[in-house]
């Protein structure tokens, strides 16, 4: 048996990565405290708390108001026109949904948050035989029924559901068709559900998760360190699969799906991939406005490996920005540029996944996508 699978064994896989918003696999037993060396993890966690975590999520509730304002308009006159400037502040939006991934954690993954709004790929086929999920969608607002709240809706709601429902093809016509009012009304209720999750996020951290948080130093399962360490592989995971990966067909021999691209109908891919990456740096370092991971593990005597992941995060930066937009065409006409990224996220990977969490005292967590 090889290690290729087809476009089903893909569309499987993605259903493994909802088990990671809604439980976690533990692999084994937390590793022995590393000493900290005089390092003043409260004070990181508090840097991470009040001046990242849950500004991110305020930023986040701000665009989003404005993404909602701007889809009214589009709404209430849907053309060309109204789609081009909703254009502008939907990328605004998932780039902040971009910023905010790294944080699910906590409150975020108890309500399933990042699940809920940004599953990939949209048009997942759970079974051979079975209806996509856009598929499903368009005949849910056919029928004028549907119901988001239940886990099997996965990939009916959230950044993709809109992706699809306002850029695709003939996005426009269908907002003026016989099932308008209905396409309306779904596009509204994944808004609504959007802002529920999200306003439901930050309300548990501001009123109990925030001091738990600061409070647990260590690094054992279930610590704030462990769970910020395991979310930094679990995104690098996934820009190696379901962002680059899947869709050049790492995982199927070759047989490239560019509609798996994230933002595929959008055009925004590459957009959200560098996006991703930038808030993973951003997070690891504590931002520049106090203490952060990267500090700590120069405490920890490990400065030369701090150095070697900030230089890759330069290095896989420059190596997203050299392919050219969008995603889905250069798959298949800069196969090389793909490939340079492709290896040099995989180096990331490994410094963060295998060393970084090691010198830490982390154990991964998380069910990976395709065992590296």
């Amino acid at each position: 048996m090889t290690g290729r699978i087809n476009k089903t064994g893909i569309f499987a896989l993605s259903a493994l990565l909802i088990l990671f918003y809604i439980s976690c696999s533990k692999k084994s037993n937390p590793t022995d405290e590393p000493a900290a060396n005089g390092f003043d993890k409260t004070a990181m966690l508090t840097n991470y708390a009040d001046n990242l975590i849950i500004p991110a999520y305020e930023q986040t509730q701000a665009k989003l108001t404005l993404l909602q304002t701007t889809v009214n308009t589009f709404l209430a006159t849907p053309n060309p026109t109204t789609q081009t400037a909703l254009k502008a502040v939907f990328k605004d939006s998932y780039l902040q949904i971009e910023r905010i991934s790294v944080l699910e954690f906590g409150p975020s993954r108890n309500n399933a948050f990042i699940g809920f709004i940004n599953t990939l790929p949209a048009n997942t086929m759970k079974k051979v035989g079975e209806k996509t999920d856009l598929a499903i969608m368009e005949e849910n607002i056919a029928s004028g029924s549907w119901n988001l709240v239940q886990n099997s809706a996965i990939h009916q709601q959230g950044f993709p559901a809109l992706d699809y429902l306002f850029f695709a093809n003939d996005a426009v016509a269908k907002f003026t068709d016989a099932n308008s009012a209905n396409r309306k009304k779904y596009v509204q209720d994944v808004l609504n559900r959007i802002k529920s999750l999200l306003d439901q996020t930050l309300s548990n951290w501001k009123s109990t998760y925030r001091s738990q948080f600061i409070a647990n130093t260590k690094s054992d399962s279930g610590s704030p360190i462990s769970y910020m360490l395991n979310q930094f592989a679990y995104e690098m995971d996934m820009l190696k699969g379901p962002r680059i990966g899947w869709p050049f067909g790492t995982q199927s021999g070759g047989v490239q799906f560019p509609e798996l691209c994230e933002a595929y109908y959008s055009g925004l891919s590459l957009d959200l991939a560098i996006e991703n990456m930038n808030s993973l740096k951003n997070m690891f370092t504590g931002n520049n406005s106090g203490k952060g991971i990267s500090d700590l593990l120069t405490a920890l005597g490990n400065k030369q490996l701090k150095d070697e992941i900030l230089n890759q995060f330069s290095v896989v930066d420059a190596k997203l920005k050299a392919i050219p937009a969008p995603l889905s065409s250069a798959l298949a006409n800069n196969k090389p540029a793909i490939e340079d990224a492709n290896k040099e996220i995989q180096l990331l990977l490994r410094l963060i996944k295998t060393d970084a969490v090691s010198k830490l005292g982390v154990q991964i967590s998380y069910v990976d996508n395709d065992g590296d």
